[in-house]
């Protein structure tokens, strides 16, 4: 069986960004390929200039068509992860939340509340099928139904 080979955009707090390669590896192990569009230390940037900064990370969301966030300490409290959620959002990118490896305390941000499509536990084939869209829940990191502020009932269209 060949491989499955997705575009996504990661978006993540830098200090997270060891968990990209790890979430690659894990779904390498099943046959699902990512390539990833987002700033990491694979293809690190040093730019300062907030309105350039920003028109890369369009640039990836765009090109992506899926958005990946990792869940992790401090995520919620990041400028750029909900500017990333909410330029998703904009694009029409679906957008998955993962929780990561071992993490049990982390505050989902705000715009993916708002925003989110499915948000689950670091478990390989769930993460597959909350990226193609065949699950929808919002877990807790243990896996737990976790009931949403928004009250929002999420679903999929399909042509018939």
């Amino acid at each position: 069986m060949e491989d499955k080979k997705k575009n996504v955009f990661i978006s993540h707090f830098g200090e997270h960004d060891e968990h990209i390669g790890k979430l690659k590896t894990l779904l390498a192990d099943k046959g699902y390929i990512l390539r990833n569009s987002s700033i990491d230390s694979t293809k690190p940037n040093d730019a300062k200039n907030t309105d350039y900064i920003k028109s890369l990370l369009k640039d990836g969301i765009t090109w992506a068509g899926t958005s990946i966030v990792l869940i992790g300490p401090k995520t919620s409290a990041r400028w750029w992860v909900d500017y990333e959620i909410e330029q998703s959002n904009k694009m029409g990118n679906r957008i998955v939340g993962i929780y990561l490896q071992g993490e049990m305390d982390s505050d989902v941000p705000d715009s993916f509340d708002k925003y989110g499509d499915a948000l689950i536990g670091w478990n390989g084939d769930r993460i597959i099928d909350a990226i193609e869209g065949r699950l929808n829940n919002f877990e807790n990191p243990d896996g737990t139904p976790r009931c949403s502020k928004w009250l929002i009932n999420r679903g999929i269209c399909s042509a018939s």
